[in-house]
This record gives C-alpha cells, sequence and structure tokens, in this order.
C-alpha cells in the first residue's frame, strides 16, 4: 500500500451557517487493544444534515458509528447529541436509532408491528402508537401494506420498514450502517433518491456509514473521508471530489490520472510542470504562489476533463500525447486507456451514445485546462 501523509482535519461547523450542530464530536479515540481504531477525530453534524463518513475497510468508519450508537464509549474524547455528552450513556438512553444493513426485521411479526415494536416497548398509549406508526409508513410510501410480513415484500420495501421504524421514534439522531447494500444495484439507486427525498421532507439529522463512493455523493450534504483511523478530508461532495486535498482522497473517489514531476519556473501566470518521465515535454499549470522550483509533485486530473483528439489541438493549454490501448463500453460513457509515456496509462471518457471516434492503437492527443489538474507535493 502507498504511504500518505495525513493532513490534519477537524470539520466544525462554518461560522456561516447559524444552525446549531445537532452532535459534536471532539478529539475521541477509540483502541482495539494496540489497534487504533479512531484516531483523535473531530467533527461537528448539523441540524437536517445527511452526513456521511466514507473510507475502505478498516477505516475506523463503524467505530465511530457504534460509538454514536452506545455501542462503544471512546477512550479518549467527548461526543455529544443535541450537546448533551453521551459518554456511558446506554444506546436505549439516546436519542438515536439505526438503521441496520440487514434491515432486522422480525419474522414473525407484521409490517406494522416491527415498526410500532419501539412504541409499544415504551408502553405508549394504543392510540398514539396507531397515530405514529401511521405517519411513518407514509412517510416511507408503504401505507396499506400494515398487514404484511417482512417475508411478503421485496427488499426496497423491506428497507423502508427498517426505516420506518427508526423514524417513528422521533429520534435527533437517524444512523444509517451500509443502508443498500444489500440492494441489486438497480434498486439501490432508485432507493438513494427515495432515502434522500425523505430524509429532507423529514428534516431528519442523519450520518451514514458507507463505503460506496457513488452513494456518498448522491445522498450527502457533506462527506467525511476516513482513513486509517483519521478523517483525511470533510466537505460537500463537488468539494471533495473536484478539490480532493491528498492523493488518498483523489483516488478514492474516483479515477485519478496521475503523473509525477517536479514544479518548474514560472512562465507568466503559470508554472512549468515537468514530467519524471524525460521524454514527455513539460506544460504549463496554475499553480498557487509560494511553491519552489524542482519541489517534487505529482499531478492529478479527472477523466471527464480530458479532451481527446486525433489531430493536434490548435488551442494553448496543456496537452501530451498517447496510444489508446484499450477501449471499453460501459453503457452511459465509452472509456479509454491511454499510454502516456512508458508507465503511466490514462483514462478519458466519451459519451456511451457517440460513434467511436479512436480505434485501438491509435495515436491520439490529450489536452486539458491549465486549472483542471490538482498538484500534490511530496
Amino acid at each position: 500500500m502507498a504511504n500518505f501523509s495525513i493532513p490534519p482535519v477537524i470539520a466544525p461547523t462554518p461560522a456561516s451557517v447559524s444552525v446549531p450542530p445537532t452532535i459534536e464530536i471532539h478529539g475521541i479515540v477509540r483502541r482495539h487493544g494496540a489497534v487504533t481504531a479512531v484516531d483523535r477525530v473531530s467533527f461537528e453534524v448539523r441540524r437536517g444534515e445527511f452526513f456521511s463518513i466514507l473510507g475502505p475497510s478498516g477505516a475506523g468508519k463503524t467505530s465511530i458509528l457504534r460509538m454514536l450508537a452506545g455501542f462503544e464509549d471512546p477512550d479518549e474524547g467527548d461526543l455529544r447529541i443535541e450537546g448533551r455528552s453521551m459518554v456511558g450513556v446506554p444506546p436505549n438512553r439516546r436519542p438515536v436509532n439505526l438503521v441496520f444493513q440487514s434491515y432486522a426485521l422480525f419474522p414473525h411479526l407484521t409490517v406494522m408491528d416491527n415498526v410500532a415494536f419501539g412504541l409499544k416497548m415504551r408502553r405508549m398509549p394504543v392510540k398514539q402508537i396507531e397515530e405514529q406508526v401511521r405517519q411513518a409508513l407514509t412517510m416511507v410510501k408503504l401505507l396499506g401494506k400494515e398487514a404484511r410480513m417482512p417475508g411478503q415484500l421485496s427488499g426496497g420495501e423491506q428497507q423502508r420498514v427498517a426505516l420506518a421504524r427508526a423514524l417513528v421514534n422521533k429520534p435527533a439522531v437517524v444512523l444509517l450502517d451500509e443502508p443498500l447494500a444489500a440492494l441489486d444495484q438497480q434498486l439501490r439507486q432508485a432507493m438513494q433518491v427515495e432515502l434522500k427525498s425523505i430524509q429532507e421532507q423529514a428534516g431528519l439529522t442523519c450520518v451514514c456509514v458507507t463505503h460506496h463512493q457513488e452513494e456518498a455523493m448522491m445522498m450527502s450534504d457533506r462527506i467525511a473521508v476516513m482513513h486509517q483511523g483519521r478523517m483525511w478530508q470533510v466537505g460537500s461532495p463537488r468539494e471533495v471530489y473536484a478539490k480532493p486535498r491528498s492523493l488518498f482522497v483523489s483516488r478514492f473517489l474516483g479515477v485519478s490520472n496521475e503523473l509525477p514531476g517536479r514544479l518548474g519556473e514560472r512562465v507568466g501566470e503559470e508554472r512549468l510542470f515537468h514530467p519524471s518521465e524525460t521524454e514527455l515535454p513539460p506544460f504549463a499549470l496554475r499553480v498557487q504562489d509560494g511553491e519552489p522550483v524542482g519541489r517534487p509533485a505529482t499531478l492529478s486530473l479527472r477523466p471527464e476533463v480530458l479532451r481527446m483528439s486525433v489531430e493536434r489541438p490548435p488551442s494553448p493549454g496543456p496537452m501530451l500525447s498517447g496510444r489508446v490501448e484499450k477501449i471499453l463500453f460501459a453503457g452511459s460513457d465509452t472509456k479509454y486507456l491511454v499510454r502516456v509515456g512508458r508507465e503511466s496509462l490514462w483514462e478519458a471518457r466519451t459519451s456511451g451514445t457517440a460513434t467511436p471516434t479512436f480505434t485501438l492503437g491509435e495515436g491520439i492527443f490529450l489536452q486539458w485546462h491549465s486549472s483542471d489538474g490538482q498538484l500534490f507535493f511530496e
């Protein structure tokens, strides 16, 4: 595995946002024996926000979810919900509900009884239970299916029952543990839209743990990217995708076409970038001021910013030549794997409905705008 330098990340609520945070986490640490699963993580979640914690297996995201739910306590730091510290508070006394990946429905109970279970445990009046269950089922579009058993429902309907069971208690926070992982691709995409719509209509504060990048991108107001127990970046989906703060985030959130090299001299308002492969020509990029000449860096470009052409483009801008090594039709787009120099294999894309313009083995030019790339310094 590549070694990455870890940027310190603290994710406070922006000062411009007056909505008070529902969740405040300050410097929490969670250890499992000699392994530090969560390493001094701090962040806040605003009321009514859909906040996703995204990362690979072992990143620490599930440990954070378990601490929010009350199944574990932090070894250090504090965790507050609605201004109250939750350290030492048992799960049944926390204003949270957890939607499990496996749904965890009672197979011998009807939809009505599954959703009402928590209210019955609290010994609420029958009329109040019926009204709150009706409201929850209406919200998830299952009204009229109260008498059905879980085995008579589709996977998407079972997921909505699990969500209704969480909503019926009117929690301050809904925790989602890989909520759509058990669904097939088409149903998962439909449920992403539906779940986000329910969250917005009800004004829910949601914390979702997932390793599925597209799911987090589509549903979240903000995303926290975790790796090795730390948060590497927190921001809107567009921000973390288009302006990643590290090579790890760039790679984890999508395809990262990379080219190692070093910074050169200034050319007008831009700086030359010299690829490490000496046969590749230097080109100009927009770089923040203050970086010294000769500093090693890696250029990262998303596939969608690359423009392909057989003829050398007449317009100015950074450009490299390459050769098409593979063409992959993926439905919505066609992916071209292009050999750039000896060591780099870049991906570029065209619309899947477009007639293929380039052929295997063909030499082409790749061009992009000087502000499209990200430089990551060593």
